[in-house]
């Protein structure tokens, strides 16, 4: 072996294992495993779970707030707005830099796999260049995807079609789009169609930000599952945000639910960024402005969880941290059950792993070996206290580690340790 990681609580086993490393992949997973290798873990009946999957991210935006100016609003329109200036200063280094600077910080939680959106409303592409450098830079530790997206719509910015074409023929990975931001409704049907044409044409994933709004009437979504039908891309799409779900009626969301699973299409929803940009132009009581989790879930959609932003003009928060997410979606997708903690970590492990298509992924004998070993025993107490990860594997090997604080109360004759465990 080259790796063992000892005394492993691993969800759907009653009893701590061992899970055995050898040539980067899972080779065995055993009650105990009698041989030594040359590195050993010892989760000593803490959780460990396959690697995170962050399925939404902005990286070449990360770290960017208060440049030129801080969103005093908090809206998402002034975010694209003050993003907009802040394109025209980009430059190759300043993207690899500070992407490189929050990848560091996601592999410290836990991620090894990303899919970072891209913008490509720009005719110089810097950002798409920068950052498919960066893509090859981490290959082996951190698997990236790159979405090529055109956050000022394709058809509301100049030439945006084409600049799309440009990027994929670059090697981004995954199409994008926004219909909703486009200047017209017909303008945001061709975004819709055009991503899903182009998805279709190279023979990749598409993954549209799809009616992050309050308006009720913003539906493609209804689209995006009907081309996705059309063009027999079922599995292949993902769409993101959908906030506009939150306030459709309820036959309406009935309906669509039924085209959403019909049509296998991902959805990911932003606990972060949309708690704090949806329901600005509210009277009380003010919407909380996300999708409708439970009812796609319970629909047998696959739905994933995403940061989406890191210290920019959306969100001016966040360490990279994906726990940090699912402990926002317990309060504000009331998902407070026991079972359902479960289910935010599928969230951002399997459930997101789908949404981007990997398939070597997960923690059983024959995969690759992507881990984390958390400061916790339970998922409820992953998320709980948002737990220190003792230890991240990818591809076999040892990536990141943390040493936990300590926590000390000093009342009595001696120190007190705190654990903040029951």
């Amino acid at each position: 072996m080259d790796l063992i990681v000892r005394r492993a609580a691993v969800a759907g086993i009653e009893e701590p294992v061992d899970i055995g490393i050898r040539d980067g992949r899972i080779v065995r997973i055993a009650p105990s495993i009698a041989e030594t290798a040359a590195t050993e873990v010892h989760a000593a009946g803490r959780l460990v779970t396959p690697s995170l999957v962050e399925p939404h991210i902005h990286l070449d935006a990360v770290l960017t707030v208060g440049q030129p100016r801080y969103n005093q609003t908090g809206s998402l329109f002034e975010g694209i707005e003050i993003w907009g200036e802040r394109v025209r200063t980009l430059t190759h280094d300043d993207v690899r830099r500070r992407a490189t600077q929050a990848i560091r910080w996601m592999l410290a939680h836990g991620v090894t796999h990303i899919r970072t959106h891209v913008d490509v409303c720009d005719p110089t592409l810097t950002a798409a260049r920068a950052l498919l450098e960066v893509r090859q830079a981490w290959r082996g530790v951190v698997d990236i995807q790159m979405v090529a997206f055109p956050q000022q719509g394709i058809y509301s910015f100049p030439d945006g079609e084409s600049l799309m074409v440009r990027a994929l023929d670059l090697g981004v990975d995954v199409v994008g789009g926004i219909p909703h931001y486009e200047w017209t409704r017909e303008y945001g049907e061709r975004d819709v169609k055009t991503a899903l044409r182009l998805a279709s044409e190279y023979g990749r994933l598409a993954d549209l930000h799809c009616d992050e709004t309050d308006d009720d009437q913003s539906r493609f979504l209804e689209l995006v599952a009907a081309e996705t039908i059309r063009l027999g891309l079922q599995g292949r799409v993902t769409a993101s945000h959908t906030t506009a779900m939150h306030s459709y009626n309820n036959a309406y969301a009935y309906r669509l639910i039924r085209w959403i699973r019909n049509a296998g299409v991902h959805v990911v929803t932003n606990p972060l960024d949309n708690a704090v940009l949806q329901g600005r132009f509210d009277a009380y009581p003010i919407r909380r402005g996300f999708t409708r989790v439970k009812e796609l879930l319970a629909s047998g959609i696959n739905v994933c969880i995403g940061h989406d932003s890191i210290m920019d003009p959306w969100y001016p928060l966040g360490v990279g941290d994906p726990i940090q997410a699912c402990f926002v979606m317990v309060h504000y997708g009331h998902m407070s059950g026991y079972e359902e903690f479960q289910t935010l970590l599928d969230m951002v492990t399997t459930r997101a792993a789908a949404s981007l298509g990997l398939t070597d992924y997960g923690l059983a004998e024959g995969r690759a070996a992507h881990l984390v070993v958390f400061d916790a025993t339970t998922p409820m107490d992953v998320i709980r206290t948002i737990a220190p990860r003792l230890a991240v594997i990818s591809h076999g090997r040892l990536v990141a580690r943390t040493t936990p604080a300590r926590s000390e109360v000093l009342l009595g004759a001696a120190p007190e340790v705190v654990t903040f465990q029951p």
